[in-house]
């Protein structure tokens, strides 16, 4: 026997010692509770006839209750895809730019026969440039660039200053701009770079976007921090553009010296360039979790109101672009808007609505008015014309969040590339919605009746927008508005760590959150989605292992504690990520470093605030202050472990 769902669990005596307790509350000069009273018998009448009417509510059948959420517009949420970088290696560097078209599919290996393989396809065409490094240049710190072509041509090329400093930059121009692109730089180095940790150079690699300089990510990197020949690869930013720097137009991209972090060695000497060659082996571009679907004829049109046509594939996946449906007319296709609901629309709107857990495209209603007139929500699809989708996507769910690594088979191989991968994991998979959770969420959605009021409404709808998120917040801003931040949920490396650039929301995030909620603010407030400001906090300490206890296994410990507290996902007094606007102090870290298993003794804690942008450091604080906007992350800390 299946178990009825209790709507209400209260029965006659609770109704009656709350009325009791309320009429304490409300009205005190009324004492006598006794049931002799004429009142008390009137609350236990009205007791009797609520718990005969809770009896009858807690009959009513499940399927019931599914119709009571259908009239309150509650409908399920559809599964979310998940999101990741996929990789595009060639064979070899071309001489010609690579297309690599979009809705190019790309699969997990199939682990069992009665397992079907997880499909991303990518969101848009990839085009591999060919290149050439034409240009170098050398930059001082807060000094104007140098063009050093000829020099190199000639001899050798000093990269930085003697000493090199903080800000010394060394330029490479190539002939083309290659976003998305992974670029091979081929470098002759003299070893007199002395001085720095061939593992951890002070160097951080940046390309020129429209936006300014924007760091790239190294691959590989053979040189040793530009110490000896050898090939370093490099995957350049999306939004690398073309630039004139030293009066030559290339695609301009930087290695610049960052000051050294506690415990990292810096140059003493500056590397020396003999040669260099560039060249593009590959490409990055966004996949998802979703197979297009194009072309989807639904059927013809009856010529009545209230059609609904299914779709082949369900659910269908939430795309940038809402769903469009084309009907026939003599002179083509005409597009039909997709809507949240019918009731704004008017007898000549040509609107449909999706279920896009149902996977059904409804079309308007007509519904008889009291006077006895039918009144037409939408508009109706004329008798024998033919009804299609042009484009929609289908897929999603947390089956979508792989491990990186494991999208590495072309459905359909393109020429010139010979292997495909996922440098990271795929995030942002989340579950249709159950109907167990709708029933948790309608009240919600009654409370806030579908408009933005409230701190805690703005948060809710934000949710509701994209479930994949995290973590949301919203803040008062300084121009009458508010400001809802927003943390996405983010995979971490193989040390348990995360990366500073996976906690910036998706452009598309942002807007379909920006979008719900612009539809449902109040008159004149303004609203900005947008992540919260990361204040970067590094560590470093000093503690006292215990005796018979490897000092790097209580490192290793030390570290993960400090990376776990202070993280914007997990970690805080609670562990549900750390309280917007709580500061840091000594303290709190004292107490995570001494509960570490194997540690004695914290010697000494010091605290200092940073940019995980630029690497940049600030002096050492008791305190590290963190605005109301803003959450930490964990930088590069730093802990030295000595007996005690």
């Amino acid at each position: 026997m299946l178990t009825a769902p209790n709507l209400d669990d209260r029965r006659f005596q609770d109704l009656v010692d709350d009325a009791k307790r309320l009429v304490q509350q409300r009205c005190p000069e009324w004492t006598d509770h006794n049931v002799s009273d004429p009142g008390v018998t009137l609350i236990e009448t009205f007791a009797f006839m609520v718990d005969q009417l809770l009896y009858r509510l807690n009959r009513v059948p499940p399927a019931l209750y599914v119709r009571f959420l259908e009239l309150l517009g509650i409908r399920l949420f559809p599964p979310t895809a998940a999101c990741c970088d996929l990789t595009f290696w060639l064979a070899a560097p071309q001489p010609h730019p690579v297309r690599v078209p979009r809705d190019s599919e790309v699969a997990t290996a199939r682990a069992e026969v009665t397992e079907e393989p997880v499909l991303f396809a990518t969101a848009r065409d990839l085009d591999i440039v060919a290149c050439t490094l034409t240009e170098l240049a050398t930059q001082g710190a807060g000094g104007e660039p140098i063009d050093r072509s000829e020099e190199a041509a000639a001899g050798e090329v000093r990269c930085f200053s003697e000493p090199p400093q903080p800000g010394d930059c060394v330029l490479f121009g190539l002939s083309d701009p290659a976003p998305g692109c992974a670029l091979l730089l081929r470098l002759d180095c003299v070893a007199e770079g002395v001085g720095v940790d061939p593992l951890d150079p002070p160097l951080v690699w940046e390309a020129w976007t429209a936006g300014g300089w924007q760091r790239c990510e190294v691959d590989r990197d053979a040189t040793g921090g530009l110490n000896k020949g050898g090939d370093l690869v490099l995957h350049l930013p999306y939004g690398h553009a073309a630039s004139v720097l030293c009066g030559q137009r290339a695609g301009w991209l930087r290695c610049r010296v960052v000051p050294a972090v506690v415990g990292q060695p810096r140059y003493s000497q500056t590397p020396r360039i003999r040669h260099a060659s560039a060249a593009t082996i590959g490409g990055t571009v966004p996949a998802s979790h979703a197979r297009a679907v194009r072309g989807e004829v639904l059927g013809s049109s009856a010529g009545v109101p209230g059609q609904r046509f299914p779709l082949r594939h369900r659910p269908v996946v939430p795309d940038a672009e809402p769903l469009v449906v084309e009907v026939s007319t003599g002179d083509g296709f005409q597009e039909w808007t997709c809507v949240d609901s019918f009731a704004g629309s008017g007898p000549a709107d040509q609107h449909v609505v999706l279920d896009a857990t149902g996977g059904d495209v409804h079309f308007g209603p007509a519904v008889r008015e009291p006077g006895g007139a039918l009144r037409q929500f939408g508009a109706v699809p004329a008798k024998d014309t033919v009804i299609r989708v042009p484009d929609y996507r289908t897929g999603g769910g947390r089956r979508g969040n792989v491990a990186r690594g494991l999208l590495r088979v072309q459905r359909e191989p393109v020429p010139f590339v010979s292997r495909v991968e996922n440098r990271r994991a795929a995030r942002g998979g989340v579950d249709g919605e159950t109907l167990a959770e709708a029933s948790v969420r309608a009240p919600l959605a009654l409370r806030t009746r579908d408009r933005a009021v409230t701190a805690e409404d703005y948060e809710q709808l934000a949710r509701q927008a994209a479930p994949e998120v995290s973590r949301v917040r919203c803040v008062p801003d300084d121009t009458s508005g508010v400001r809802v931040l927003v943390v996405p949920a983010c995979e971490r490396d193989a040390d348990g760590r995360l990366r500073f650039a996976d906690l910036v929301p998706t452009t598309t995030t942002v807007a379909r959150i920006g979008q719900l909620l612009d539809e449902r603010r109040c008159l004149g407030a303004r609203v900005v989605v947008e992540p919260p400001y990361y204040r970067g906090v590094t560590v470093v300490a000093q503690v006292a292992a215990r005796r018979r206890t490897d000092p790097e296994l209580v490192q290793r410990r030390a570290l993960t504690a400090l990376y776990d507290y202070l993280d914007p996902l997990t970690g805080g007094p609670d562990g549900d990520g750390w309280p917007f606007g709580r500061p840091v102090k000594v303290a709190d870290v004292f107490g995570v470093l001494q509960a570490v298993p194997g540690v004695e003794l914290v010697e000494d804690v010091r605290l200092f605030g940073a940019d995980p942008r630029t690497g940049e450091r600030g002096q050492t604080v008791p305190k590290l202050e963190v605005d109301a906007n803003a959450v930490v992350f964990s930088y590069q800390h730093r802990v030295r472990v000595g007996r005690g």
